[in-house]
């Protein structure tokens, strides 16, 4: 059995890799032509959510069979039940940029999924009022609320860069009424995926007592992310039943040009390479977190929502942006990385007093 020896640092640099690989996988939906989005979506998700996970496990989780018989069923299951209910908020997220905007999406549902994400779960193992005896609580605390500011403060600035550049403060299908609901929706369940690991613990310590190392996590992707893929199966198919878009896997419009079948499946597993990266990745930091490892997953979302942004200011779609906008993100951007610090500062005092 391998000891996985907890490393703060490190782990924080992982993340980094899961949230960059995070940030840039939807970019290849722009080169694809002549799919509608559920075609594109369920492609990419039959990668991410079914065939990359357990290609992955079958690599890195030695004896996987033997591993899958030892592990208990009703961890299983419950792991699949919760990565389902993931898989509806991300429909709902989707659905909620139609109505609001991605910025205003993305800093209301990845705010809230930060934080009920990283808290929830020790409170519900009852650890959360020991967690605060331990050295460093309180700046893993105080990471996590300058964290949500700075993912509030990224979704201001965005608002503010969609009105400047539309050159218009409304649009027709703005709807509040609409869009805050799913994405109340969209930040609950997808902070339900933390639980859903959590439930495929006893699975990854299996998997980790048959040699999987560092690895170990890998094989509750199974369950939670075909759990992930079920829902986003059922809702792509409905779509693609009410828009008659079967045909669209066999043969493209006429009239679209250079885009050809290849082309499009293509850039689908690559987004879903890029998609299952962030969960290869976040496991790999996850298990080198060590005294404070629940706040994973703030550390995850909040380096996501600073490394799409920066990337977004290197590619220069910040351009024609009014000087507010500049100083807006600008602010956000400067709490984000202010958080990272602070948590990653209070994981090391806490790995550091528990002697490792």
């Amino acid at each position: 059995m391998n000891t996985v020896i907890a490393n703060p640092l490190l782990g924080t640099l992982l993340h980094a890799v899961g949230a960059t690989s995070a940030a840039v996988c939807y970019t290849p939906q722009k080169r694809v032509k002549g799919w509608s989005w559920q075609t594109y979506w369920l492609t990419q998700a039959a990668f991410c959510w079914l065939l990359l996970p357990v290609l992955g496990a079958y690599l890195t989780i030695p004896h996987l069979a033997q591993v899958l018989r030892a592990a208990p069923h009703d961890a299983m299951v419950r792991s699949f039940l919760l990565g389902a209910a993931y898989g509806v908020g991300g429909t709902a997220f989707g659905l909620a940029i139609r109505h609001i905007g991605f910025s205003l999406t993305y800093a209301l549902a990845v705010g809230l999924s930060s934080v009920l994400g990283t808290l929830l779960p020790p409170l519900v193992r009852g650890e959360f009022a020991a967690l605060f005896a331990k050295t460093g609580s309180g700046w893993v605390m105080t990471g996590i609320a300058v964290g949500t500011v700075g993912i509030f403060l990224c979704g201001l600035s965005g608002r503010l860069k969609e009105t400047d550049l539309a050159g218009d403060a409304t649009r027709s299908d703005f709807c509040v009424a609409k869009g805050l609901p799913l994405c109340l929706l969209a930040g609950v369940l997808s902070a339900v995926y933390g639980f859903a690991l959590e439930a495929g613990a006893p699975i990854a310590r299996v998997a980790e007592a048959y040699g999987a190392g560092v690895f170990n996590g890998n094989v509750t992707y199974i369950f939670a992310n075909s759990g992930a893929f079920l829902t986003t199966l059922a809702y792509c198919l409905l779509l693609s039943f009410k828009q008659k878009s079967f045909g669209e896997w066999v043969s493209l419009p006429a009239d679209i040009g250079k885009a050809s079948l290849a082309k499009n499946v293509g850039l689908s597993v690559l987004t879903g390479c890029l998609w299952y990266g962030q969960f290869f990745f976040y496991n790999l930091g996850h298990v080198r977190m060590g005294t404070f490892k629940f706040t994973s997953w703030a550390i995850h979302m909040i380096m996501l929502v600073l490394i799409s942004n920066a990337l977004g200011l290197a590619l220069r779609e910040w351009r024609g942006c009014k000087p507010r906008t500049w100083i807006a993100v600008g602010i956000s951007l400067t709490v984000l990385v202010c958080a990272v610090l602070v948590l990653t500062y209070g994981n090391y005092l806490g790995d550091l007093a528990a002697g490792r």
